[in-house]
């Protein structure tokens, strides 16, 4: 009885260590598989949190591809429209350049006809405005003949003289003197003046050459005033010596003579340095004009300028100011 009781024991002890250990085996199987679920949710969270990451890099990193896309697009505009504007600059430069070289060539290589109608318009006003009782006719074009014709009159109304008067812008040619001879003597004209930019290389500022008086554009006033002197004289001389052939003929002499040319150069010298001294005074205050001009318009670019850029600065927030706005 007592070995039965024993024996039992031990079967039970056996069976409850059997127990145990199935109870600890599946405790540590539940234990394990439960650790394994926790594994496995943990590596699936890092899992997405890895592919979290990663689809966080590929965004930034097509943001950045698209922010440098935009970017490089924006710099190509950029660049394409400052090209553009630089191509446009460079073109109206070239233009203004062509346009300046061909007003240039033009104003160089004017025709000598325009230049020429030029000189016989400055001539024929200057005779009209030194001698208003004179009477000053220009020859039509096409009309054989020299430019001007200047009938000289005195203050009773008398006519003293005739001055067949033309003018050349071009290189010197001896045949105008021959052409303004023969005008002078089919127009019966009592003197002949020959206006050249061009002078033979005998005459300075002007002389008598060959039968004709010639001249610069300086010196024309001058001896438009000798020559209507000279006419005055002999006209006075011959009122008051009527008849006397002898008279007409010392005049002659006179007016032919040294002393005659001596005194026309005299007169004509003496009209150049007032004339000189007059266009001294016309250069420098044009010059003072020009320089006080120049400073005006700095002061009005630099102020229109500083207007603009504060009006960029504060968005256009400044008053208007008309003046710098209508650029006057």
């Amino acid at each position: 009885m007592e070995i039965s009781q024993a024996v039992a024991h031990e079967v039970e002890e056996e069976i409850k260590k059997t127990e145990r250990l199935r109870y600890e085996e599946e405790m540590k199987v539940r234990s394990r598989k439960y650790i394994d679920e926790l594994t496995e949710k943990e590596r699936l969270l890092r899992e997405l949190k890895r592919r979290d990451e990663e689809r966080g890099l590929e965004m930034e990193k097509k943001l950045s591809e698209a922010e440098d896309k935009i970017r490089q697009e924006a710099m190509k505009k950029a660049a394409d429209d400052h090209r553009l504007k630089d191509l446009e600059k460079d073109k109206k430069i070239s233009d203004m350049k062509v346009q300046m070289e061909e007003m240039q060539r033009k104003l160089q290589q004017g025709s000598q006809q325009t230049q020429g109608e030029v000189l016989e318009l400055e001539l024929e006003q200057m005779l009209r405005r030194e001698f208003p009782n004179d009477k000053i006719s220009e020859v039509a074009k096409g009309v054989r003949g020299a430019d001007v014709v200047q009938e000289v009159f005195e203050k009773t109304g008398k006519r003293t003289g005739v001055i067949l008067w033309e003018s050349k812008n071009a290189k010197w040619s001896e045949g105008w003197i021959d052409k303004l001879r023969e005008d002078m003597r089919r127009l019966t004209a009592n003197e002949a003046v020959l206006v050249s930019v061009e002078l033979p290389q005998e005459i300075g500022t002007f002389g008598f050459y060959k039968g004709v008086w010639v001249t610069g554009r300086v010196s024309m006033v001058g001896l438009a005033w000798a020559l209507r002197k000279n006419f005055w004289e002999v006209f006075k001389q011959n009122r008051q010596n009527v008849g006397k052939k002898e008279k007409a003929e010392e005049v002659y002499e006179y007016v032919n003579s040294l002393e005659f040319g001596h005194r026309v150069e005299s007169i004509v010298e003496a009209f150049n340095n007032l004339n000189e001294d007059l266009e001294k005074e016309k250069r420098w205050f044009g010059l003072k004009w020009a320089r006080q001009e120049k400073e005006i318009r700095k002061i009005m670019d630099s102020t229109a300028g500083m207007y603009g850029e504060l009006q960029g600065v504060t968005g256009r927030a400044l008053p208007e100011i008309k003046a710098l706005e209508s650029g006057e």
